[in-house]
């Protein structure tokens, strides 16, 4: 290899990792475009809810009867303490999956179901989602159920899903893929600043003046 080859070689691994990271930050912008946009929207909208018009939630309360093939019958409850004949109720007696798909459809329930929890006397069953929350009450004696559901408007809906807040393993993987890519955005942009020789010092500084600034506000007016 001639001295001539050497310095035109250097100037292409040069040149061609320069295009990767001009390639990587143009295209990591663009596969994480509406992800990073709707975080950061959501992070306004979480501080400043007031800003976006937020609504009061909407509240409904319901009564109603379980129909009698979801629940056993209750009639064995004595004094306040069920019998011990063979019909005596028990965890195993409830249909966990008809009676909240039940609910789901008589009432219209969004969210999934969050908790099913189950006693000798009551069983309460909880759904949950972004904004939302309905929990039911059954008694097993008679059968009856009292729900109070909670639906609140698009802003709080937004907050939840900008926290992960009752959305779903799946919408947690967005989450995370969103903060990756946020993360090698960053990288790549730095790495980048390194082929600009002119905007080189200048910009590490800026990096630099940015992070003590964070840590400075962090340090000195959050309680």
């Amino acid at each position: 290899m001639t001295d001539e080859s050497r310095p035109r070689r250097r100037r292409t691994i040069y040149a061609a990792s320069a295009a990767a990271f001009r390639w990587l930050h143009i295209y990591l912008s663009m596969l994480g475009f509406a992800t990073l946009m709707f975080f950061a929207f959501t992070g306004i909208t979480l501080n400043h809810p007031d800003w976006f018009g937020a609504s009061d939630p909407v509240i409904r309360d319901v009564t109603g009867s379980l129909p009698s093939e979801l629940i056993p019958d209750g009639s064995d409850v004595e004094n306040g303490e069920l019998s011990s004949t063979g019909d005596r109720l028990t965890e195993g007696d409830v249909d966990e999956i008809g009676i909240a798909e039940w609910l789901r459809a008589e009432h219209r329930l969004s969210g999934k179901v969050s908790e099913f929890s189950v006693d000798d006397f009551e069983i309460m069953v909880v759904f949950k989602g972004p904004g939302y929350v309905a929990d039911v009450f059954i008694d097993r004696e008679q059968g009856s159920y009292s729900l109070a559901e909670t639906a609140s408007g698009s802003v709080a809906i937004l907050n939840d899903l900008h926290k992960g807040r009752d959305s779903g393993s799946e919408w947690s993987w967005v989450i995370d893929v969103s903060a990756v890519l946020t993360m090698l955005l960053s990288l790549s942009g730095f790495g980048l600043l390194f082929y600009l020789k002119r905007r080189r010092v200048s910009g590490v500084l800026t990096a630099v003046f940015g992070t003590v600034a964070l840590v400075g506000v962090w340090a000195v007016f959050v309680p």
